[in-house]
């Protein structure tokens, strides 16, 4: 059985002139320990789903499904009391910009230490002690130093390792990143993405990779989702997909890797769609 199932789902946002449909009937699935990358480019409908799923989406927001179960439980029959305690506990998101998920009148250790009494009850002695084994664990230097800086006194890199921090201070099972490397440079996206793999790893969480970049859906991911337009244009093995593509998309996609590339600049998705005539 699937740590989590989606089917059918759509999600549609309340405009001054009607409706705008986000996510438009797709069906995802992750199972206990996997690496799934949902892949596409901005306005694909990545993010909205998974927003759905944490239940963190506005209330312009309307969505249904045939199914959204975590754990073989109905995330969509719950009561927001049974949500509160399976969000941010068993099933947690890392956001694309550590600087605005971060407070900016706190420092860092308060946030995570709330987080850690909140979710699971510490003392303050013990969610201290328990934070600066987080900030080591993500690799973050001098943590008992850390835990006592504003987010503005970090660098992107820190900050993204305190977010990464958060996440996993409750030991979920389901972790979600959001284009969890998009504000950092290429050096420090590297090290975050390692970090990432070994926390899953060393953790066994299942984790969900929103991303457009197929690089890194190559070096991480055990199964891919390729989304456009609100839509599922592909879901495959990883090494499938990038050997044996199916759907015109993933193959525009993959023809704008920098390593196809034949001219003087690479071609757009448009571009190549004319070319196949799709």
């Amino acid at each position: 059985m699937a740590l989590l199932n989606i089917k059918n789902l759509t999600v549609k946002f309340a405009t001054a002139t009607g409706s705008f449909t986000a996510v438009d009937g797709i069906d995802v699935h992750v199972d206990k320990g996997e690496v799934l990358a949902i892949v596409g480019e901005s306005g694909s409908g990545k993010s909205v789903s998974m927003l759905a799923v944490m239940g963190l989406l506005p209330d312009t927001a309307t969505i249904t499904a045939d199914e959204m179960t975590y754990d073989g439980r109905d995330l969509l029959k719950m009561s927001k009391a049974e949500k509160r305690k399976l969000i941010g506990r068993e099933i947690t998101m890392i956001f694309q910009e550590p600087i605005a998920s971060l407070n900016p009148a706190f420092t860092a250790g308060f946030q995570i230490e709330e987080v850690l009494r909140i979710n699971l009850g510490m003392s303050k002695r013990e969610a201290r002690a328990r934070a600066i084994e987080l900030f080591t664990a993500v690799g973050i230097p001098q943590p008992e130093e850390k835990l006592k800086a504003y987010p503005h006194q970090m660098s992107g890199g820190q900050s993204q390792r305190v977010m990464i921090a958060m996440a996993i201070a409750s030991n979920p099972r389901l972790l979600i990143a959001d284009e969890p490397t998009t504000a950092l440079d290429v050096t420090i996206q590297k090290q975050i993405l390692d970090l990432l793999m070994k926390l899953q790893e060393d953790y066994g969480m299942a984790l969900i990779l929103i991303t457009h970049d197929m690089g890194v859906v190559a070096e991480t991911a055990d199964r891919v989702v390729v989304q456009y337009k609100g839509k599922k244009m592909e879901e495959a093995d990883v090494l499938s997909l990038f050997e044996a593509p199916q759907n015109p998309y993933t193959r525009a996609l993959l023809s704008a890797l920098p390593e196809h590339a034949t001219g003087d600049r690479l071609p757009t998705v448009s571009e190549f769609f004319q070319k196949e005539g799709a």
